[in-house]
């Protein structure tokens, strides 16, 4: 028989979940399994509970499996398939939202119980490692449903029963049916995925085939009565087999007993440590010796100092005036968090130290050279292959942030540094979004970048802005290298609806003498377009339409008139007009 799977954090009470801050997402759990009238339980279920940071940027995570009854060997994929939802979602990085990490944690899960299945040449999937899935992750302040399968997931509210999955189920006859699809079944398995919001009193009901279709409303009202949710569970599989429920039976009850404000922030811990203040060059933090000043606003200090291994390194700190804003210091270290979770040669890097931190401050790798900004202005006219060089190394390092579900936000020349080798670094993640971290709080995401030259215009008209906002700064700051000046010039800052952003218009590259080939021309174009989804779909693609012409590009002298020249386009058409108008005119008076 397979026991049910509970897994918590150590030292953390059942049902209960830390945000961070004072208010936090309290969930009480419940649940049971049995065998019922059959010799072995093929169900299996599990729940984890974990605490402090993780809680808030993973939430907490119940899953429910039920192997199929043909199978004599389904009871291990149904526990595979649970075990690892509740284990490997949190292994995932901390930047991915739910979404991405539970689907890639469900199809690994598949690819494997189906390749043991095709290992042991098993012809019938009905009798292999094959079962239902369903699963919620609650985060923040909602949940996020994850089904494969004919086991479900119910919404009870209000004396309400609510299904909020279906059955993946083909009904042949009143005695034949069969299931459309499992986890281990196929080499690819599709899985339904929704999210619903959270209220306080709501309670989510996860059952297998052996419960639903013996209970109601009626009965869930009755079970909730209980002083217990495990009792709860407990009433509910004693009421199917009642009810002549003769598979195996598991339940699991989650109830929302508090939410989190919505505006609740999350916390970095080094955060909350004070604020270095009457530093001098010469004095020594945590290992870090302060060389010289580099920049001092009314935010911060920056300071180029020496690690204990004599390594250069760049020491941000807060001012005094902003350490006592606790939200803008959780902003602040944010940057050094970002850094420590990518790793690319063209992102910078966070510094390392053996001391243990004392304070607050940034400690981020030192970039030898000058910014893309002054690099312009060294060359005024760089040769093609030099452009193409930087825009391979940028678009490595925004892939690297892209899959972690992050996106720069502020990337322009001046935060981009080459230095004596001729890398490109991309360097200030302060504004860096995190898709993550934004499902469990908008405290710890940028604001919209406030240089409108490089700013996609998506930003301004208020559609939603995704990973290829970057892809337009970055197509804007080839066009500047390769023509010394901008595609929209200054019409993208004074857009402010959809209707602004469909009134821009791209100058082309080509436009002015310069050795821009029409072909890369048509790259930037795309690249820069004012409809996100009219760029491109990888990055990859672009630095590969730059390299050579793409399939679709044509020629300029090959292009239908109103692509060559709109504006003598429709004088031509109007002269036409009016040239038609005169001639009816003459033969209606003649």
């Amino acid at each position: 028989m397979v026991d049910p799977v509970a897994i918590q954090s150590p030292g953390k009470a059942p049902g209960g979940m830390s945000a961070g801050g004072d208010a936090e997402l309290s969930i009480s759990i419940g649940q049971c399994s049995r065998a019922g009238r059959k010799p072995v339980n093929q169900d299996s279920l599990a729940a984890r509970i974990p605490a402090g940071f993780e809680a808030a940027v993973k939430g907490v995570a119940l899953a429910i499996a039920d192997g199929i009854s043909s199978s004599k060997q389904s009871q291990v994929a149904a526990e595979t398939a649970v075990k690892g939802l509740v284990t490997d979602y949190y292994d995932t990085p901390e930047a991915w939202t739910v979404k991405h990490s539970a689907v890639r944690v469900i199809e690994a899960t598949n690819s494997w119980l189906y390749a043991q299945n095709r290992y042991a040449r098993t012809s019938d999937m009905n009798s292999g490692l094959v079962c239902t899935l369903s699963a919620v992750v609650f985060k923040a302040r909602e949940a996020h449903l994850f089904h494969v399968g004919d086991s479900r997931i119910y919404r009870f509210a209000d004396g309400d029963l609510e299904p909020l999955t279906t059955d993946h189920v083909t009904i042949l006859s009143e005695s034949e049916q069969y299931l459309g699809r499992a986890i281990g079944a196929q080499e690819r398995v599709e899985i339904d995925y929704c999210s619903v919001p959270l209220n306080e009193g709501h309670v989510f009901l996860l059952t297998t085939d052996g419960v639903h279709e013996f209970i109601d409303a009626s009965d869930v009202r009755h079970a909730l009565t209980s002083s217990s949710l495990d009792e709860a569970a407990q009433t509910l599989v004693d009421a199917a087999m009642s009810a002549g429920s003769t598979d195996n039976l598991t339940v699991q009850i989650a109830r929302i007993d508090s939410l989190a404000p919505a505006s609740q922030p999350l916390a970095l811990s080094n955060a909350s440590l004070p604020v270095p203040s009457d530093l001098k060059v010469g004095a020594t933090l945590d290992g870090f010796a302060l060389i010289r000043e580099i920049h001092h606003t009314q935010r911060s200090r920056l300071y180029l100092a020496s690690d204990p291994s004599g390594r250069k390194t760049v020491v941000k700190v807060p001012s005094i005036e902003t350490g006592a804003n606790p939200d803008y210091l959780q902003r602040f270290m944010f940057e050094e968090w970002v850094a420590r979770r990518v790793s690319s040669a063209h992102i910078v890097k966070a510094a390392t130290s053996s001391s243990a931190r004392s304070a607050c401050y940034v400690a981020m790798e030192w970039v030898e050279g000058t910014t893309l900004r002054q690099w312009m202005h060294d060359h005024e006219n760089p040769s093609l292959d030099d452009v193409r060089s930087i825009a391979k190394q940028l678009v490595s390092g925004l892939t690297a942030l892209h899959r972690r579900e992050m996106t720069h936000q502020d990337l322009r020349p001046e935060n981009v540094m080459l230095d004596s080798h001729g890398t490109a670094v991309i360097i200030d993640l302060g504004s860096v979004s995190v898709a993550g971290l934004a499902e469990a709080s908008q405290g710890l995401m940028g604001s919209m970048p406030g240089t409108f030259q490089y700013t996609a215009p998506e930003y301004l008209s208020g559609d939603r802005v995704s990973w290829r906002a970057d892809q337009f700064a970055l197509g804007v700051m080839i066009y500047e290298m390769l023509c010394g000046r901008l595609p929209y010039g200054a019409q993208v800052a004074r857009v402010r609806s959809r209707r602004d952003q469909q009134r821009l218009r791209y100058e082309p590259a080509y436009a002015r003498d310069n050795a821009v080939p029409e072909w890369v021309d048509h790259a930037l174009a795309r690249a820069c377009h004012r409809d996100p989804m009219r760029r491109y779909d990888a990055l990859s693609e672009f630095i590969a339409d730059l390299q050579s012409p793409s399939s679709d590009f044509i020629p300029l002298k090959s292009r239908p008139l109103i692509d060559r020249n709109p504006l003598r386009f429709w004088q031509v058409l109007s002269l036409l007009q009016f040239v038609v108008l005169i001639v009816l005119l003459a033969v209606w008076l003649g």
